[in-house]
């Protein structure tokens, strides 16, 4: 049964960094797509990052210059470098991860940016 063990949310005040984690385990595929959403009180969940198995990654354009995804392969992990944080990046982030064509996703971890 796959595992998602997310890591590294909280509290920060505005300007600053926090990085989130995703371990995944559990199966014997290989893991193809790792990524990570995001939900705000009261909106849709949205995509943020992700990281392709060919090393490759993707951002939503309005993040891209303050977040980054970074994996490592071995170890079926993923992180998101988050910079320069601003109020309106407070929300629930989830890990999601593809294996075997199939979509998984973590339980989420609170992230909330405030003075």
């Amino acid at each position: 049964q796959v595992q998602l063990v997310e890591s590294g949310g909280g509290w920060v005040q505005p300007g600053g960094s926090l990085r989130l984690s995703c371990a995944a385990s559990g199966s014997n595929f290989s893991v193809s797509t790792m990524g990570w959403f995001r939900q705000a009180p009261g909106k849709q969940r949205e995509f943020v990052a992700h990281s392709f198995g060919d090393g490759s990654a993707g951002y939503v354009d309005s993040l891209k210059d303050r977040f980054a995804i970074s994996r490592d392969h071995a170890k079926n992990t993923v992180h998101l470098q988050m910079n320069n944080l601003k109020a309106e990046d407070t929300a629930v982030y989830f890990c999601r991860v593809v294996i075997a064509g199939r979509a998984y996703w973590g339980q989420g971890t609170q992230v909330t940016v405030s003075s």
